[in-house]
């Protein structure tokens, strides 16, 4: 006899993803000749569910090296940029309870440009980043139940097995090959 079981467990009822280039104007105490490097560092960020929206609120660190006073001088400016992303859930779930979100980053803020603008004193960074939010709450699942006596078909192969006078044959063997050599042990004894 087979019946239908709800059960309440927890599991990722909404998704949301967002990839985001920005572009960040900085500037440095020096005027810049050129641009020698730039990297982001430091990155930390923490959600919160509004609706059937997750705002990501976070920050990282700009780093420009750069070469001032016609090049005979270089300096690393750093600027720390907040951010805030909205990002919309898309649910499989429509009633859920206890949820809470997880956030992933799938990109680190990585600087893909940085140029020297507004008559040589400020940089301009472009910096992409994407994320990945993740809510997770209860939900019912409906499985079918079976009767404790219901057995699992499975497809079994034909076995066979010599017999031998040793009375510690060994359940890992198989074949015959392992069931001849322990006939010859026991032979040899």
């Amino acid at each position: 006899m087979k019946h239908l079981r709800h059960i309440v467990t927890k599991a990722v009822v909404a998704k949301g993803k967002k990839r985001t280039e920005s572009c960040e104007v900085l500037r440095p105490p020096n005027t810049p000749s050129s641009i020698l490097g730039c990297w982001v560092i430091n990155h930390t960020c923490s959600s919160k569910k509004h609706g059937r929206y997750v705002e990501v609120t976070g920050k990282f660190d700009i780093n420009v090296w750069y070469a001032h006073h016609d090049h005979s001088k270089t300096s690393v400016f750093t600027e720390t940029i907040n951010y805030k992303d909205r990002i919309k859930l898309h649910y499989r779930d429509k009633d859920t309870t206890g949820e809470e979100v997880h956030v992933r980053v799938l990109q680190q803020p990585n600087c893909t440009e940085a140029i020297i603008i507004s008559g040589g004193t400020q940089f301009q960074v472009t910096v992409e980043r994407e994320i990945l939010v993740e809510v997770v709450g209860e939900t019912t699942i409906c499985i079918q139940v079976h009767e404790a006596e219901f057995e699992e078909e499975w497809a079994y192969g034909e076995e066979s097995s010599s017999s031998s006078s040793s009375s510690s044959s060994s359940s890992s063997s198989s074949g015959s090959i392992g069931a001849s050599k322990e006939v010859e042990d026991s032979s040899s004894l």
